[in-house]
């Protein structure tokens, strides 16, 4: 059977464009484009078969690739760009359920990717159409608040193409930035949030010589709709009830539920989980909007936040987002800055290494469960971003206690002793009898 994909107006404009065309928005309303699949011919193929497919693929290709009819049917497998991304672990927290009352809760920790985050599902697709088409580009490009740059880096470097990363000066991680660095990329440190480094991507990519790598581009999206797939297949297909998502650039939203219809319109599943949106308190435009029902909408500055990767506050997958919310019944709500670190330190003393963003999405996921707009016996999912270690300097302050309203019972530093043992065991009754 033969599958085929294409590029349309998200917005319901008659406008089609092919993958390998250079273009991000369309050209009747300005709105951004999503991937369309051919649904009839992927349907032709029954779901048990689709099931057995899938499954049979497990473990034995990139998380992707395995999918590769509903990703990007089209691309030739010999421009395949791949280190590996995907199959993810998604891992059961019997104590998170417990304290919240669910039936499970599970964290899908897409960290675990080649460069420490989600974005490499996307970066995948995006830098193989890039592989096909690259005699029309002179590099790729990217704004970023340190992981998409990671990514995007590494994908070109492997296949040999310019990358160019523009970051926002002493707004990333120095885990996060060494990464652009060591693949050979161009890297741009401007003074200005991620929004303004946005702003500059688009002009400089108006040509179509340098080619867009942010997730205006639904390439990017696509990829990270195998988000979805996977969690499906390591439930044994039984989808969860909620799944919960840091908001930023608000890519991720949209496609792990482009992720889930697709499911469902295919008979994989049958029905579809509520998404919930998780932002920092300081960088809420999509939390406000949904406080108006979604009918009003507007950009704000984005505050400081030790969130730093969702720190952004003109989203340019805002309205995908909400398209998104609203074809799941789906939820917004933010965290505040103690919130976040305190949750991100609670879950961690259950064997995790969280960094900011999911614990954006963890606060979140407490608050709701409190309020009970996910109700006691639920099945949740949590989407961990990308990997604690990239987060260092987060985690050391939280311990130290220099972050403000972090729950000094979760702080947990070395205790200095001197060398003998009966210190030694001092310490040791001292913590375990106290």
């Amino acid at each position: 059977m033969k599958h085929s994909a294409w590029f349309e107006c998200f917005a319901g404009c008659d406008e089609r464009h092919a993958l390998d065309e250079i273009v991000y928005r369309c050209s009747k309303c300005g709105g951004l484009l999503e991937v369309r699949h051919d649904v009839a011919a992927l349907k032709q193929t029954p779901a048990s078969e689709w099931r057995a497919l899938l499954d049979s693929r497990l473990g034995r290709q990139s998380g992707v690739w395995s999918k590769k009819e509903m990703v990007l049917p089209e691309l030739r497998e010999e421009n395949i760009v791949s280190l590996g991304e995907g199959n993810s672990p998604l891992i059961r927290s019997d104590a998170f359920a417990r304290l919240l009352g669910f039936e499970s809760v599970h964290i899908k920790q897409c960290g675990t990717s080649h460069t420490g985050s989600f974005k490499d599902l996307g970066m995948t697709v995006l830098v193989s159409m890039v592989n096909q088409i690259r005699s029309k580009v002179r590099a790729v490009v990217c704004a970023s608040t340190g992981d998409t740059s990671a990514a995007l880096s590494a994908y070109c470097a492997a296949a040999g193409i310019p990358s160019i990363v523009i970051l926002p000066k002493d707004k990333v991680s120095i885990a996060q930035l060494i990464q652009p660095l060591a693949n050979g990329a161009i890297t741009i440190s401007v003074d200005s949030d991620f929004d303004g480094c946005m702003k500059i991507v688009q002009e400089i990519t108006r040509d179509g010589s340098i080619y867009l790598a942010n997730s205006m581009n639904s390439l990017r999206v696509e990829g990270q709709k195998t988000i979805s797939l996977e969690i499906a297949q390591q439930l044994n297909w039984s989808l969860p009830d909620f799944v919960v998502v840091p908001g930023g650039n608000l890519g991720n939203v949209s496609a792990i539920a482009s992720g889930f219809l697709l499911l469902k319109e295919l008979g994989l599943a049958d029905r579809i989980p509520r998404l919930v949106c998780a932002q920092a308190e300081q960088a809420n435009p999509l939390y406000r909007s949904f406080l108006q029902n979604f009918e009003s909408y507007g950009a704000i500055t984005a505050g400081a936040t030790l969130a730093t990767a969702i720190q952004i506050g003109n989203p340019v997958s805002v309205h995908k987002a909400i398209k998104a919310l609203r074809a799941t019944n789906g939820i917004v709500d933010q965290a505040s800055e103690a919130e976040l670190a305190n949750a991100t330190a609670q879950v961690d003393r259950m064997g995790f290494f969280n960094d900011p963003q999911t614990g954006v999405a963890l606060a979140v996921t407490m608050k709701l469960a409190k309020s009970g707009a996910i109700p006691k016996g639920s099945r949740v999912v949590v989407i961990s971003t990308a990997h604690g270690l990239k987060f260092v300097d987060f985690k050391l302050r939280f311990h130290q206690g220099q972050l403000q309203g972090g729950n000094t019972s979760l702080q947990n530093l070395p205790i200095d002793v001197p060398s003998n043992i009966d210190a030694v065991r001092s310490v040791i009754d001292g913590r375990l009898f106290s």
